[in-house]
């Protein structure tokens, strides 16, 4: 898939958030590069073994934002299209997996550590079967 094409799908994925996340939403940038360079992986690797890095939050999360954080630079969520396509078979299993992690590095944006983040996903996955 093109880069533009990959960048599209991402910013679908941002549009489908419900509204009360994404109005929420400020002083982030979310961006997609192709995949994590060596200074990312290296650190990512020391905390998960055997683990693709698909995106990757970075910042002050909203709720441990507050005074004496003015000067920092915006948060950045990044999505990484190479990691992505590894695992998707089709363009529909691309596109799945961008919501997802994009709904998934947004999570962190607001505070939820790795496995709140795992737990919510368990119970969006349940509504959506009933």
């Amino acid at each position: 898939m093109e880069i533009n094409e990959f960048e599209k799908l991402v910013k679908e994925a941002v549009r489908e958030l419900p509204p009360k996340i994404k109005d929420k939403m400020d002083n982030v940038a979310i961006c997609v590069e192709e995949k994590p360079n060596r200074r990312i992986e290296k650190k990512v690797k020391g905390t998960r073994k055997k683990s693709f890095l698909l995106g990757l939050y970075q910042g002050v999360p909203k709720n441990i934002w507050g005074r004496g954080f003015g000067g920092v630079l915006p948060d950045k969520i990044t999505i990484y299209k190479d990691s992505i396509e590894r695992f998707a078979r089709t363009e529909e299993d691309i596109r799945s997996l961008v919501q997802k992690t994009v709904y998934h590095e947004v999570a962190h944006h607001f505070g939820f550590g790795e496995r709140e983040v795992r737990e919510l996903e368990k119970s969006y996955k349940r509504r959506k079967e009933e």
